[in-house]
């Protein structure tokens, strides 16, 4: 078993990306709400070390949250980040202040003396740019520890204790706008912790093999193949695994992009040979979907008639014993979130979890332990052609909540043949793996507009394109002005129905990637 590292999640917003940092230098880690595990679960883990995330709250208050004593009896290397500096240094003898010294963004440390966190990377003297997000500061230490790192703000930025291999910062080393902090990360890992990093997704995958087979038998699964990147890569492992006991349902919803169906009904059949039923119901939710606007009643529709969909076909091929799902490591963090997950519901999602108990199966989810990223290299790993793997995410609903307002078979076309040229213009321009997501949305809106010397009275269409690193925020892509033009055109010119192109420059947040 490869070695590995625990990070105890105090409800950060960037905690996935210590997770994200600690796994691409080769270790395993896992991210556990604080009050989720004892002293008996700790020693069960077996890790090398222990990181303990930011969180938003105070520790100057009653009740808030604290790591479990045996964290710090157990005898092994501890990193606390922002909220996990000041609780760790609270709870072994040290003060914390309430926030009259807040410091959010860019800011700067100085290296006062070295240490094993900084070795290599921050020498005694340096001044290192750091993104801090904290409102309290500590501003005493407990016994055995020596401060290394200031900064205005926070006059105990880094701090360590070297005999117990306890180390704190004040800053965030997991995200992008700590310049070395990825290194400073792998210190805490590697030379800190004693980690090999020998965590490989070759060994991932013949593990996930071993694990499926072991939970499956000789019973038999059905897989929900929706034709994205992680139903993909669920089905070709799974039939690694356990061969013909699989069989796999592509609902075709109508609502997919130009030629996609073919192209999945042809890699998994042709490419594969893995059992494939294809149900070809486009105008089932068409007509389901007739007449319906709100995003949420659509979402819902969408989700109900698949399952209906998804159950008959299950039906007929005799019925399984295990149901295979795509599901990922950040929907695994949140739905055990020790605030009990998002507070509001920003969209509900569809997908084959919410299968009707009366189907009696168990859930098969090899890639529970993933993130995005590793899945496309887990796809690699098992031969899925790289055209497919690196492909945008696409939204279970499909193109519908690329549609605000009502359905029909003429605005899907449009909407489609806008869709396949943007992407086109995209590719042309060698901008595709640069950019997260890219779609085009065609908006309830008609405008008027001159063509041909005629005045028309058209649909506007929107182009969203998005940087991201996991898809929960995001940024727009800087198109230059020359490609949205020439995108712009060829839209007006070869799609009959729209005569106005917008470019959408929202973030995330405040919006969301998709429309709807």
């Amino acid at each position: 078993m490869s070695d590995r590292i625990l990070i105890l999640d105090f409800g950060s917003q960037v905690t996935q990306l210590i997770a994200r940092r600690v796994r691409e230098s080769g270790v395993y880690c896992e991210i556990v709400p604080f009050n989720r595990i004892d002293e008996a679960g700790l020693r069960a883990f077996d890790p090398r070390g222990i990181i303990l995330s930011g969180g938003p709250a105070s520790v100057t208050k009653l009740d808030t949250p604290r790591a479990p004593d045996a964290v710090f009896r157990l005898g092994l290397p501890v990193l606390g980040i922002c909220y996990g500096e000041q609780t760790m240094v609270a709870q072994l003898g040290g003060e914390v202040q309430g926030g009259h010294h807040r410091e959010f963004g860019r800011a700067f440390v100085d290296v006062i003396d070295d240490c094993a966190l900084f070795e290599g990377v921050w020498p005694k003297g340096a001044r290192e740019q750091v993104w801090m997000s904290h409102g309290d500061r500590v501003i005493s230490l407990p016994e055995g520890f020596r401060v290394v790192g200031t900064s205005n703000g926070a006059p105990f930025a880094a701090i360590a204790d070297d005999a117990r291999r306890f180390y704190g910062v004040q800053f965030h080393p997991e995200v992008m706008h700590t310049p070395h902090g990825a290194q400073l990360l792998r210190n805490f890992t590697h030379a800190i912790a004693g980690c090999r990093g020998d965590w490989t997704m070759a060994a991932f995958k013949e593990h996930a093999i071993e694990r499926v087979r072991a939970q499956v038998g000789k019973g038999r699964v059905i897989c929900g193949l929706s034709g994205g990147v992680d139903s993909s890569v669920v089905a070709v492992l799974l039939h690694e695994a356990i061969g013909d006991q699989l069989t796999c349902v592509f609902v075709d919803t109508g609502l997919m992009r130009a030629g996609e169906a073919d192209e999945v009904v042809a890699l998994f059949r042709e490419h594969y040979n893995i059992p494939l039923v294809h149900a070809d119901v486009g105008d089932l939710f068409l007509g389901k979907l007739a007449g319906i606007s709100d995003p949420e009643k659509k979402r819902k529709t969408i989700g109900a008639t698949f399952i209906d969909v998804f159950e008959a076909e299950a039906k007929k091929i005799g019925g399984a014993d295990f149901l295979a799902q795509g599901t990922l490591y950040p929907d695994v963090i949140e739905s055990v979130s020790f605030i009990g997950g998002p507070s509001v519901t920003i969209k509900s999602h569809h997908n084959v979890g919410g299968l009707p108990e009366r189907m009696n199966m168990k859930l098969v989810e090899p890639l529970r332990e993933l993130f995005k990223d590793e899945v496309r290299a887990l796809g690699r790993e098992l031969g899925l052609p790289d055209s497919f793997v690196g492909r945008h995410p696409f939204p279970g609903p499909g193109l519908a909540i690329r549609i605000p307002g009502e359905i029909t078979p003429d605005k899907l076309e449009i909407l489609r043949q806008a869709d396949t040229i943007y992407l086109e213009e995209i590719r042309n321009a060698g901008l595709y793996d640069a950019i997260w997501q890219a779609f085009a949305v065609l908006l309830p809106v008609r405008t008027v507009g001159v063509m041909g010397d005629e005045r028309s009275y058209d649909f506007a269409c929107a182009l969203r394109a998005v940087t991201s690193t996991d898809g929960m925020t995001a940024d727009y892509y800087p198109f230059d002005h020359a490609f949205l033009g020439r995108t712009a055109t060829r839209i007006i010119n070869e799609v009959r129905g729209i005569n106005r192109v917008t470019y959408d420059i929202t973030s995330k947040p405040p919006g969301t990637i998709e429309w709807e």
